[in-house]
């Protein structure tokens, strides 16, 4: 029998701008301390900065670009086997390669320097070129799935 629980999927939110559930998702990844209207503007802001150069008509096309050049498709999971503790891959769920998508592009803009609003316009443009610290968390992230395929067997 299983030891986790079911997992309890939330509703579905949508931003009050651009009726999409990616920013909204994002808007939440941003804020800190329940500051909700301060995440929004960071997060509004930075779409915008984040298509100046490009030719796009719609607004959110670098960041829907950008998180589908960051999701992982496989990662490493710990599993314990006979007293050994083996790196297993495992493929990585569509919500979870959103989740993990939207927190390295938050986290990686977090630890640049400069304001906010600038950093994560700068790594949405990035990840949308296929460059940036972002792409290399997903390439390192795949190299160690790649690494351990030995211990594929032990996935259950």
């Amino acid at each position: 029998m299983s030891r986790r629980r079911r997992v309890i999927h939330k509703e579905v939110k949508v931003d009050s701008r651009y009726a999409s559930p990616a920013v909204a998702r994002l808007i939440d990844t941003v804020m800190r301390s329940g500051q909700k209207s301060l995440a929004e503007r960071i997060v509004y802001e930075a779409i915008e900065r984040s298509r100046e150069g490009s030719d796009a008509v719609d607004p959110l096309d670098s960041l829907h670009k950008a998180l589908d050049n960051a999701k992982p498709r496989l990662e490493v999971k710990s599993r314990r086997v006979g007293g050994a503790t083996y790196q297993v891959p495992i493929e990585v769920s569509a919500d979870r390669q959103i989740s993990l998508a939207m927190r390295w592009l938050v986290n990686y803009a977090k630890n640049r320097r400069g304001t906010m609003t600038d950093n994560l316009a700068a790594e949405i443009k990035d990840a949308a070129a296929g460059q940036g610290n972002v792409i290399k968390k997903r390439d390192d992230t795949h190299k160690m799935a790649q690494a351990n395929r030995a211990f594929a067997h032990f996935r259950w």
